[in-house]
């Protein structure tokens, strides 16, 4: 438990100890307000057996600093609250860590973050880092009348409001409630107004590792594959002609179907993959992913303007919005098993595995 020896962290470590969790307690003194700083460590030796780890910082920033966050001058360089949250979040890493954070840090937090980005985030109940925030339900008052009716003895940091979260403590939430007595319950319902994203989305944004689909419906699929991602349409069967981006591909053969590619996708009857395809037909990366494959089951048998297969047409259009209403055909591939061009090698076909002769049929 990273305690200040406030009434919020003292709260949190001793009720964590009364439902049964064997807690230790560190505290991280960052030497800002001379002896006070040092009462407050010794505070927490002694109520809470506390471990007590130096967070001084960098060399260069002023030990005795009237405040946390205060701002800095060239000859009295102060360290900022990121920095002073960084120190501590660096000690215990290897040990399930808990802060003693409430609702009325919260809606501190929601008020701040909506006056200086104009987006109502708080503090997350749990960090990327694995820290943990278990009274953020709790109100501060709460925590205080908890500690008193316990007769657990808290610190008050006197220089508190003089920060900027004093600020919004001490002047600015009093005249919100004034206003209406419900201000912080309405601020805290900001966050709960927020967009969300779906759990299994979350989870499939939320990681770099390896590869991974998720089915949004309509026919629509979000792929990630390691740290890039986008969508796809989901496989469409080809009968007759399917539209896929500005490809028309036709073809009476049965059991095929057109989608996109996918990481490890290879050429039926080849070891080749699609992505050493690409590379070779010079397709740049931004366009891989919408590129339409034709398929029979897991095989790719087709790469519409790049490998050709019998029976499979391909035409690649891109409407024009001049006054003509022309249509621009980009790319052709009758795909009819050719034996004079090896789509893969180049021949006689340009950029993209397209006819090098570009033509313009009008309506």
């Amino acid at each position: 438990m990273l305690v200040s020896g406030g009434a919020d962290s003292t709260c949190a470590w001793h009720v964590l100890r009364e439902l049964g969790y064997r807690v230790s307690a560190l505290h991280v003194n960052h030497g800002l307000r001379g002896e006070e700083a040092d009462e407050d460590a010794r505070f927490c030796r002694e109520l809470m057996d506390a471990e007590i780890v130096d967070g001084r910082g960098r060399p260069d920033v002023a030990r005795d600093v009237g405040m946390e966050g205060v701002a800095a001058s060239p000859a009295r360089p102060g360290p900022s609250e990121d920095e002073l949250r960084a120190i501590r979040y660096s000690f215990a890493t290897d040990r399930l860590r808990a802060t003693g954070h409430t609702a009325s840090d919260q809606v501190e937090t929601v008020l701040y973050r909506l006056v200086t980005s104009g987006r109502p985030t708080g503090i997350k109940a749990k960090r990327e880092d694995g820290v943990v925030r278990p009274l953020l339900p709790v109100w501060r008052d709460e925590t205080e009348a908890y500690c008193r009716a316990n007769g657990l003895d808290f610190r008050t940091d006197s220089t508190n409001r003089d920060t900027t979260r004093g600020l919004i403590r001490e002047r600015i939430l009093p005249l919100l409630r004034e206003i209406h007595p419900a201000a912080d319950d309405n601020l805290l319902r900001a966050l709960e107004q927020r967009p969300t994203l779906q759990p299994a989305l979350a989870e499939l944004l939320g990681s770099t590792a390896g590869s991974k689909r998720l089915d949004l419906g309509n026919g629509v699929q979000l792929v990630r594959e390691y740290d890039r991602a986008w969508l796809e349409r989901g496989p469409v069967a080809l009968e007759g002609a399917v539209r896929w981006g500005d490809w028309t591909i036709e073809s009476e053969l049965a059991g095929l179907k057109v989608r996109g590619w996918r990481p490890g996708d290879r050429l039926a009857g080849r070891r080749k993959k699609i992505q050493d395809v690409f590379v070779d037909a010079k397709i740049p990366r931004s366009e891989r992913e919408a590129w339409p494959l034709v398929v029979r089951g897991d095989e790719v048998v087709a790469v519409p303007g790049i490998v050709e297969a019998e029976g499979i047409t391909a035409v690649q259009t891109t409407e024009r919005t001049t006054d003509d209403r022309s249509i621009e055909i980009r790319g052709r591939a009758d795909m009819r098993g050719t034996t004079t061009a090896n789509d893969e090698e180049g021949g006689s076909r340009g950029k993209h595995g397209f006819p090098r002769d570009t033509k313009r049929v009008s309506d």
